[in-house]
């Protein structure tokens, strides 16, 4: 066929935050995708923050917007890591009978309910304006845009489980996957096939977090059989899972929300590798609306995952939140798990801190470090250090004992307190 005569299909969504257009995500058959702004957007100086690198404040903002963005196969880093990572993508990728890596689609399926504020809508091909379609054009090929159909065919899946979650809605005690018309409220997280009593160990985690002075979501343990219509994965022989209440929805509205692997356009393979916690410190201070309260509070978390042995505070570990729709704050904390437990050896956390990772190496002068590269007042964070611990020291030993965390990963923890520098170790 002559290349003049092609026609590429493409599936067009309309992108809304708060109700406001944000802009129009285009996905092509072979793969290629294309994000544009809408103008009224771009020029709206009172606009909500899509992202920290689209906020009126960022100095980059204006020239990022300017242009399409367009990716292959995977979506723009922004939009990429709204969708869920591992075993989850796989059952939803089956269920689309589509392959795992065609983001656009799944995308496409998920949009109503992504993390966050954004909604993502198929739109008819009649609807899409000219100008969208100006900005699709390869070469001389022609655009044809065909309408997104959901396949809705029931499929039934067989995966070796990790850890699954869920967004889900609670009534009348009982949890329920939601439907295109409702917003979770909550996020479920069944037990692991691969690891042993994981939701108590978060459970556990978490509340000793909350005792050190880490902001919390509420949560708790819930039966499995408290839970309907779950798809029917493989799951251990265990009665509970963990339960978070979402953060970014309150009653029936949407709370926009980020992970840093958003925030630093990274993909989510790259969150262990491409950026560190100096960088946090200092985006979060920097651009936060109060950056020196939630500096502190990511110092008392930085120390608690220390503490608590957690190998896994990555980049998506850690979120912004615009309550306000405009001004980015630091999220309560969440996925805090004594992970050592489960990796034999482990003896480092996700990111470089004032040049170290090794849990058993760390002093305050590494914290000292950070502070002094990430441009916070060490004066400020040295009293919310102090505070940490002696919360740590005085609340931890006792309270571990009442919390449903099993036995033996108890005694990994508190043997994992007394290797500790001095500055930070726990005596039980």
């Amino acid at each position: 066929m002559n290349q003049s005569n092609q026609i590429n299909e493409v599936i067009v969504l309309k992108l809304r935050l708060h109700n406001r257009l944000v802009g129009y995500l285009a996905g092509f058959q072979n793969g290629r995708n294309v994000m544009s702004f809408a103008d009224e957007f771009k020029n709206d100086p009172s606009r909500p923050t899509f992202s920290l690198i689209t906020h009126k404040g960022f100095p980059e903002a204006k020239k990022l917007m300017s242009e399409p963005w367009v990716k292959n196969q995977r979506l723009h880093p922004v939009l990429s890591n709204l969708l869920p990572e591992g075993v989850l993508r796989e059952l939803i990728s089956q269920g689309l009978k589509t392959h795992i890596d065609n983001e656009f689609q799944i995308f496409s399926y998920l949009g109503q309910d992504l993390p966050g504020a954004l909604v993502a809508t198929p739109m008819e091909p009649s609807d899409v304006p000219d100008s969208v379609l100006a900005n699709l054009h390869q070469n001389r090929s022609k655009t044809k845009v065909i309408k997104f159909i959901t396949n809705h065919q029931e499929n039934k899946f067989s995966l070796a489980g990790v850890q699954m979650k869920f967004s889900m809605k609670e009534k009348d005690s009982r949890y329920h996957l939601t439907n295109n018309n409702e917003l979770g409220d909550w996020i479920i997280k069944t037990p692991s096939t691969k690891h042993k009593n994981v939701p108590l160990n978060e459970y556990t985690a978490m509340s000793l977090a909350s005792l050190a002075g880490i902001e919390i979501p509420e949560i708790k343990l819930i039966e499995l059989n408290k839970i309907d219509n779950l798809p029917p994965i493989n799951l251990p022989n265990e009665e509970l899972a963990f339960a978070i209440k979402r953060f970014d929805r309150e009653s029936n509205t949407r709370i926009h929300m980020e992970d840093f692997a958003q925030v630093l356009v990274k993909y989510p393979h790259e969150k262990y590798n491409s950026a560190n916690y100096e960088q946090l410190g200092k985006i979060i201070y920097d651009y936060s609306g109060d950056g020196l309260a939630d500096t502190q509070q990511l110092a008392r978390r930085l120390l608690v995952n220390i503490l608590l042995a957690n190998g896994d505070a990555h980049l998506k570990n850690w979120s912004l939140l615009y309550q306000d729709q405009i001004t980015p704050r630091l999220s309560p904390a969440y996925d805090i798990v004594t992970t050592s437990v489960y990796m034999n050896g482990e003896i480092k956390y996700a990111l470089n801190l004032g040049k170290t990772k090794e849990w058993y190496s760390v002093t305050t002068s590494n914290f000292k470090s950070w502070t002094e590269k990430a441009g916070i007042p060490w004066r400020a964070i040295k009293p919310h250090l102090d505070d940490t611990m002696e919360k740590a020291r005085s609340l931890w030993p006792d309270a571990l004992k009442d919390l449903p965390m099993e036995e033996e990963q108890k005694e990994k923890l508190k043997s994992h307190w007394l290797k500790l520098q001095g500055d930070f170790r726990i005596e039980t």
